[in-house]
């Protein structure tokens, strides 16, 4: 299996959703677009990308959301060195259709005492429920590697709670550890490197807002 030297999270630029939520009630949540500040983060992060990757090939995953294609093609990635995917399984957390921005409040005050990742939006998801087909993308992805051709570089453009989820899925992190992590900014990366001992380790690590309180003997 040939295995990549590096796997790339990234999450989009700032949506008009990050700056204004009372959107939510007029648009879709996958039809949101990008702010300019959302782009010029974009742009930035195609700089570094464009340097750590140079002329490699990579193999690109991209959530089905407008703000996720925006922000990959704002990375200014070569066409011929790039294999790029839709894959809805790295959408965001769907939390419902159109939203009524008090309920979404209120939810969100259930959410944070429930636990974000059991709590389920009514008509929507739970983060245990985004886990879940994260691990399943996870079983595609690792297919994919076993192709003669597959690029050392892989490259997912996708959102900071399914960020948090698949490195919880992919290091084996409790719930607990999970809980007690940020989502990471917009246009922030995390990489997954590959060490000649064979094993991923993180290039940094998401911020923590607390101690995490496991039930039991878990790691």
């Amino acid at each position: 299996m040939a295995r990549p030297r590096r796997i790339v999270l990234v999450r989009h630029g700032e949506s008009v959703g990050n700056d204004d939520d009372t959107v939510y009630e007029r648009e879709p949540d996958h039809a949101l677009r990008l702010t300019e500040k959302g782009r010029r983060q974009a742009l930035e992060t195609g700089v570094r990308l464009r340097e750590l990757f140079g002329r490699e090939p990579v193999s690109v995953f991209v959530s089905p959301y407008r703000r996720t294609h925006e922000t990959f093609e704002a990375f200014g990635l070569d066409p011929g060195l790039v294999r790029i995917r839709e894959e809805p399984r790295l959408r965001e957390q769907d939390w419902g259709n159109w939203q009524d921005r008090e309920d979404v409040r209120l939810q969100k005050g259930y959410r944070d005492a429930y636990g974000h990742f059991f709590y389920r939006f009514a008509q929507g998801e739970s983060g245990a429920d985004v886990y879940d087909r994260v691990g399943a993308f996870l079983e595609s992805l690792h297919r994919s590697f076993e192709t003669p051709d597959s690029p050392k570089n892989v490259l997912l453009v996708t959102h900071g709670l399914t960020m948090r989820l698949f490195c919880m899925r992919w290091f084996h992190w409790s719930v607990a550890e999970f809980e007690s992590l940020s989502n990471p900014g917009n246009g922030e990366t995390r990489t997954l490197l590959l060490g000649e001992d064979g094993r991923y380790t993180l290039d940094q690590p998401f911020e923590r807002w607390r101690t995490p309180e496991p039930y039991g003997r878990t790691g």
